[in-house]
């Protein structure tokens, strides 16, 4: 009899283990999914977990209403925590583009999620009451529970994401939810009531899942070919976003997180207004340093001056920049840039390479991602411009791409004004870019942006040099009451996702 009991409370304690860190990677890619497709990452984690936490209660109360044998209930409940959680991505995603309450579905999913895991912590207790002292049982219990968070929250940035994706990371833990009932079911046999149904009902579910995690690349293709209208070349979850190419005839176009970064077709009206008005005013320009831009298109710009001795390129996304450095046909879009002896990239985030860096620069660009969220809105910060200015020397040129002053003026402006804080002499400008509309820069120094013109480069397809034509700006692009964006009070967020919000 002690002989059962046993293995019977070690591998129910090892379930709770495996509930714990299944439960929690569903409501990671629950978090992540939301903010890829939605934007706005605090937000949408933050309501994730709300939901998810909230659930769990709900489960946890309704546990005590559980009658009948516990383990066949036990095992039913993570047969369809397995399913629902594992499909969640693939479901989601198929959804995002056909569906008008899109993120009902998703906090529905959510809370069935929460609900289930809820429900299985106190049924293993109840299950376990009898055999193990309370003291005893509550403490294996909760701390297999966190030892399974834990492990959960580190494996899914670090191997999970990068290795598996969004999609079939849930797919993988729904198989292994799975295979813990399947587990049981052949195991316990003699203490199941009903040990056939629950059997079939498990490898059924196993089946189904596994088929799913193979034919996933091909759902989520479909999936996203309808998001974006257009056939997918490329796609690639890491740590910090999802990377979708795309091609349509001969135009690429890359997102990232849903969000157009470029158009092969007129990318170069953008790169070329972004790099030329700061590397031809610059009095030096022997080493740039450029953040963001992970693609190579703006050191490709900067690499047709001769003069330049060294790039320095941080761009926090390594797979971006690995993608682009390899890549055939990017490596023909950006020149093979990024495989130049004058380039040094480096794979960090902005923020705290500039904190910790010394070195100064005669050219610093800056094409950061759009506000979009309270991680990329730090990298427009006072705090951040602040830091920046460590970097420059008296002469020293800075140009940052500061969303669109037709779509979203609050927001241009309001990046405008913080970096006149802290550099003294600010232009901004704009140019038109087919793909995204006007879009705007703002050009600072230490002395007055004068137009004198240091070198040009022949023969560039847009920018002539005339600094004039692409620094005046009509009524309807200007603002002026708008707040200096702090670490404090991220306004500039908020400005963002109010004016994008209406375009869109």
């Amino acid at each position: 009899m002690d002989k059962k009991r046993i293995p019977l409370e070690l591998l129910l304690l090892f379930s709770v283990f495996v509930i714990a860190t299944c439960g929690l990677i569903y409501e990671l890619v629950a978090g992540a999914l939301a903010s890829y497709l939605l934007g706005d990452s605090v937000k949408q984690f933050s309501f994730i977990i709300g939901v998810y936490l909230f659930s769990m209660g709900v489960g946890s109360y309704f546990a005590k209403f559980i009658k009948g044998n516990l383990i066949d209930k036990f095992v039913e409940i993570e047969i369809l925590v397995g399913i629902v959680g594992g499909i969640s991505s693939v479901v989601l995603f198929i959804l995002f583009n056909t569906l008008a309450h899109f993120e009902a579905v998703l906090y529905l999913f959510v809370f069935f999620t929460g609900s289930l895991v809820g429900v299985e912590i106190p049924l293993l207790m109840n299950i376990l009451k009898d055999r193990v002292q309370f003291k005893d049982l509550v403490s294996n219990v909760f701390a297999f529970d966190y030892i399974g968070a834990l492990l959960a929250s580190i494996l899914f940035p670090l191997v999970l994401i990068p290795n598996l994706g969004i999609v079939k990371t849930p797919l993988f833990f729904g198989l292994i939810n799975i295979s813990i009932a399947i587990f049981l079911c052949f195991y316990l046999t003699k203490e199941l009531s009903k040990p056939i149904s629950l059997k079939v009902k498990s490898i059924g579910a196993f089946v189904f899942l596994l088929g799913l995690f193979i034919f996933s690349d091909k759902i989520l293709s479909y999936s996203e070919e309808k998001l974006y209208g257009e056939n997918i070349v490329y796609t690639k979850s890491s740590p910090y976003q999802r990377i979708v190419l795309t091609r349509n005839n001969r135009e690429f176009r890359l997102y990232l997180n849903n969000n157009l970064q470029f158009s092969s077709t007129d990318e170069y009206r953008y790169h070329e207004a972004l790099v030329h008005p700061a590397m031809s005013m610059a009095k030096n320009i022997d080493n740039v340093l450029i953040l963001g831009g992970g693609d190579g298109f703006a050191v490709r710009e900067v690499l047709k001056y001769k003069e330049v001795k060294k790039v320095t390129l941080v761009d926090l996304d390594g797979e971006m920049t690995q993608f682009f450095k390899t890549n055939e046909t990017m490596r023909k879009l950006n020149q093979n840039s990024l495989s130049s002896s004058k380039v040094q990239v480096i794979n960090k985030d902005a923020y705290i390479w500039v904190k910790e860096n010394k070195k100064k620069f005669d050219v610093i660009i800056i094409d950061f991602p759009d506000p979009s969220n309270y991680s990329l809105g730090k990298l427009y910060s006072l705090q951040f411009y602040k830091e920046l200015e460590r970097l420059t020397t008296p002469d020293t040129k800075i140009v940052v791409q500061t969303t669109s002053p037709y779509f979203a003026p609050k927001s241009f402006w309001c990046i405008e004004k913080t970096i006149n804080q802290i550099f003294p002499f600010t232009s901004a400008y704009h140019t038109y870019v087919p793909s995204f509309g006007e879009w705007g820069f703002s050009m600072a120094s230490f002395e007055p942006v004068n137009n004198k013109i240091y070198r040009q480069i022949p023969n560039l397809r847009y920018y002539d040099y005339d600094f004039s034509q692409i620094s005046y700006f009509n009524k309807d692009m200007k603002v002026k009451d708008v707040e200096i964006n702090r670490l404090d009070n991220q306004i500039l967020v908020r400005y963002f996702d109010e004016e994008w919000g209406k375009v869109q």
